[in-house]
């Protein structure tokens, strides 16, 4: 062993790329240390703001990349590209007679437009001259009806070839069942159209539904060019910056768990929920901590806000979900996305009414504030305006610019005929609306009673608006974790390595065959442990989570429930017919439990391979002595001061350290109000709105009638003060 290896640390790092900043994260796995910061994303070129972003934590730390056991990735370029539809030419492959299958859709409407004389169905992922069909058939049980025309495959792939159409998808009917004809298919492709980008529904989506396997296929391809360029040349900075040392990279997906960068240039889709996942997941392990069950989550960006539920420690799954206008169903945690962010623009509409976002100002040229040539006053720039964030962000390191920020709300409220404190009040109240909204479809809408829940802020401007969330909703009450600009990038560091297996087997419960029920599920299981023992996992390891999809017969869609790891026999397949009856009436107020007219019908099977990793351990925050000892930023750095168990500036709140006039309510105008700096408060702290607690990565605002508590693990306990 070299002196030099002897030394070395082990430190695992959490990168989260969001809209305006690149979050960090690091865990020293000998020491514990976690340490925090953030540095300006870089819109152009995202790898650039993540390896600067690896360069400043090892610096903080004083270490090197010599010192890196892992990293672990959020990322957005799967999402932004959907949400944006800069979706290149595509070409698609499917049965004979389905060429339509894009085109008549599920003839739904979305919510929202009332009826179909006002919606305009948006542009299909794929253009009709651009699908070709393949003579074959298979029944719903994979046996082959017709064989697989290879003359028509030979002249689909020649067509896209001939046409310059490199990233092609292939969806045949019934191949969940039987996979053959799609594999040919690839084959065909592989040899007459090497340059092409293929994925088949076979393997991106083992389950029946012919439009939602097409269109989830189809998007996969889409971002697969995108998602592998990016993963790979991430991937190759790395190894650059640690000497050509190959370091483990994870990249986050959107079931909750981490894909290493090698096996998601093949899986790109299962990332197009990537960092609102991992903000989630961190979200659940902080209230799991903190003895909160229920609880609703608020991530707030730059240019998006996004909401998720948390139930007994872990948030909610759903295969229905989509990102932008298409429709995606793989597993992912379920999350709600609004255009509600510090960026979000405030305009006026042709009808003269005040509107905020979903178009944002994003990080360059960002809001007004920011003094890099924005022209459109934002969130950010209101909530300057009435002094509720500080004039710089990041403890001082980028200063802002509150005078352009309110001569741009100054013009907007001359056009609405508002004053500037009224003006700047709506467009947060505006906002708040939004996120609520938001909020109630992950809640209200799944049967959930939000009075029982606490809502959990994070991001860099998730809790800024967390007491008017609590009125508006009527919450239980808000919980901001430690270093809540971070806790996404915290969350990569939460989590296990995991990979979804499904496979359609429809079959009434009274006549289900549990040979093959138990056949199905070994199977799918076998594959996850194929997967985990490629990422580096020893058979003791491995973990398997079984739910299965069922319905009462004549339903359309399912409910998942779990499915005990326990043998397949008629008392496993009655317990989980009893939980999917709970579930039930848990999501739709009732069941047909007693009712044997009412059949229940088995779906979809399905296996989940988990790969545990060791978690960061949370550190209880000590309580406050009669004087301690506190960091207090100045320039250049950090002072050490000694101060009484009140705080510095001897007035009557834990950890103040300067008034600042701030507006809460336009009537009664700017109030001088405490700021805080959080880093000083210990647990058992308490202290009452109105007050402003400031920190290196976010803000949180404490409006009057609010009651603030500091739990041992340093969470802010916010509460309405007769609920105190």
């Amino acid at each position: 062993m070299t002196e030099r290896s002897a030394e070395r640390r082990r430190i695992r790092v959490g990168i989260d790329t969001g809209g305006t900043f690149t979050d960090v994260v690091a865990v020293d796995e000998e020491s514990g240390e976690v340490v925090t910061t953030k540095t300006p994303s870089t819109p152009a070129n995202p790898a650039d703001g993540f390896i600067a972003g690896i360069e400043k934590i090892l610096g903080l730390m004083g270490a090197s990349g010599h010192d890196l056991t892992a990293v672990s990735h959020g990322t957005t370029v799967a999402t932004n590209k959907l949400l944006e539809g800069k979706v290149e030419r595509l070409g698609f492959v499917t049965t004979e007679g389905y060429e339509f299958m894009l085109e008549i859709a599920r003839q739904a409407v979305p919510d929202g437009y009332g009826n179909s004389y006002f919606w305009v169905k948006p542009p299909r992922i794929v253009p009709a001259d651009a699908v070709r069909t393949v003579r074959g058939r298979l029944d719903v049980t994979g046996a082959e009806v017709r064989p697989f025309s290879e003359e028509d495959a030979v002249a689909a792939a020649q067509f896209f070839r001939d046409r310059g159409i490199t990233t092609i998808g292939v969806c045949f009917l019934h191949s969940y069942a039987n996979d053959a004809h799609e594999l040919a298919m690839r084959e065909v492709l592989r040899r007459e159209h090497p340059e092409a980008v293929v994925s088949i529904s076979s393997e991106v989506l083992r389950e029946y539904r012919e439009y939602e396997r097409a269109m989830t296929t189809l998007v996969d391809a889409a971002v697969k060019p995108n998602v592998s360029r990016y993963v790979r040349n991430i991937h190759e900075r790395l190894d650059g910056f640690t000497g050509g040392r190959p370091v483990p990279f994870y990249v986050m997906k959107s079931n909750g768990g981490v894909l290493s960068a090698d096996e998601v240039v093949h899986q790109p889709i299962t990332t197009v929920l990537s960092g609102p996942a991992a903000g989630a997941l961190g979200a659940a392990l902080i209230a799991e901590r903190a003895g909160f069950p229920k609880v609703l989550t608020c991530d707030g960006g730059g240019t998006s806000t996004d909401v998720s539920v948390v139930l007994d420690g872990e948030p909610t799954l759903t295969t229905e979900g989509s990102v932008g206008a298409y429709p995606s169903k793989i597993p992912m945690i379920d999350v709600v996305t609004v255009g509600a962010g510090g960026g979000s623009i405030a305009w006026v509409s042709p009808e003269g009414m005040l509107k905020v976002g979903p178009q944002s100002a994003g990080a360059d040229p960002g809001p007004l504030c920011y003094g890099r040539g924005g022209t459109e006053p934002t969130i950010t720039d209101a909530h300057i305006v009435l002094g509720r964030i500080p004039p710089h962000l990041l403890g001082g390191e980028i200063p802002l610019d509150v005078d352009a920020a309110r001569v741009g709300l100054e013009a907007l409220a001359e056009r609405l005929g508002l004053d500037l404190q009224r003006c700047a009040t709506g467009v947060l109240e505006i906002s708040a609306w939004n996120q609520a909204n938001a909020l109630r479809q992950v809640s209200v809408k799944r049967g959930l009673d939000v009075r029982d829940f606490m809502l959990t802020t994070f991001g860099g401007s998730g809790s800024l608006l967390a007491c008017r969330l609590v009125d508006v909703l009527d919450l239980a009450g808000v919980v901001v974790p430690q270093n809540p600009g971070n806790l996404s990038a915290f969350g990569l560091l939460t989590v296990d390595v995991r990979n979804d297996y499904v496979q359609t087997h429809v079959a009434r419960h009274e006549s289900l065959d549990l040979d093959e029920v138990r056949e199905v599920l070994e199977a799918l299981t076998a594959k996850g442990a194929a997967a985990l023992s490629a990422e580096g996992f020893a058979p003791e390891q491995h973990e398997f989570v079984r739910t299965v999809d069922l319905r009462y017969f004549g339903q359309a869609y399912e409910v998942r429930v779990p499915a005990g790891s326990g043998v397949v026999d008629e008392a496993w397949a009655a317990e989980v017919a009893a939980r999917f009856h709970d579930e039930h009436r848990q999501l739709y107020g009732y069941d047909f439990r007693d009712d044997p007219s009412q059949r229940v019908e088995w779906v979809n099977l399905r296996v989940t391979g988990v790969g545990p990793i060791t978690r960061p351990e949370l550190q209880p925050l000590p309580e406050r002595q009669q004087s301690t000892n506190v960091s207090l930023p100045v320039a250049g750095g950090v002072q050490q001061v000694t101060h009484s168990s009140k705080d510095v500036a001897g007035n009557g709140l834990p950890g103040q350290r300067s008034v600042r006039p701030v507006c809460f309510d336009p009537d009664d105008g700017y109030v001088d109000t405490p700021i805080l700096w959080r880093p000083d408060l210990r647990a058992g702290d308490t202290f009452a709105g109105p007050a402003v607690v400031e920190e290196f990565g976010s803000t949180v605002p404490v409006h009057p009638g609010f009651a603030v508590r500091v739990d041992g693990w340093g969470n802010l306990v916010v509460t309405k003060e007769e609920t105190r």
